[in-house]
């Protein structure tokens, strides 16, 4: 099933920039099925609102041709140049995202800021040459929504399975792991949260 891109014009019902809450933010085309999918689903996650912000280019100086892969970091900061009246901005990209040091990444995240980026290329089955699931996407995406934007609210890797913060490499890991939090990073959230 082949899904639809967000356009430069964002489709009826999706709002522009709300204060004060998790503010998703596409780089470049991005699914709207995963957008409004991720937007439900994360204000069930978070005591927070969740609003769409417009399509934004993939930043210019992120792309290197020798990887033939885009770093993580210029999007972050192009994350920073919003107006600053959200609680949270999580970037979310179709492109292969890296870090210095590792091969790839699903997503990264300032531990305790304000702004984290998750990437859907390697959670699309059409990466490993598979029959693509739109589901599965969706509900990869929203694991690692949760696992980047937990580590903005404070939280670090947990080893409790199946807890979302568990740290994951491989898709398997991703599949695997839960979209929620176990009882003791419940708790820290909720501390953290409660002093915000």
């Amino acid at each position: 099933m082949e899904c639809e891109k967000v356009p430069p014009v964002l489709p009826e019902g999706m709002s522009i920039l709300a204060s004060s809450g998790i503010v998703l933010v596409p780089f470049g085309e991005v699914e709207k099925e995963v957008l409004i999918f991720l937007k439900g689903e994360l204000a069930k996650k978070f005591p927070y609102p969740v609003s769409l912000h417009f399509p934004l280019p993939l930043p210019a100086d992120s792309f290197n041709t020798r990887r033939k892969q885009y770093s993580s970091h210029p999007f972050l900061e192009e994350l920073h140049k919003l107006p600053d009246d959200a609680f949270r901005f999580l970037g979310i990209t179709g492109v292969d995202l890296y870090v210095r040091g590792l091969n790839f990444i699903f997503g990264q995240a300032e531990l305790a800021g304000k702004a984290a980026i998750i990437s859907l290329a390697r959670l699309r089955e059409g990466f490993y040459g598979r029959e693509e699931d739109l589901y599965q996407l969706q509900l990869r995406s929203l694991k690692e929504a949760v696992h980047e934007l937990g580590h903005t609210l404070g939280l670090k890797h947990c080893r409790n399975f199946p807890c979302v913060m568990m740290f994951s490499n491989t898709l398997m890991e991703v599949d695997k792991r839960s979209s929620d939090f176990c009882p003791s990073c419940e708790s820290m959230l909720s501390d953290l949260t409660d002093s915000a």
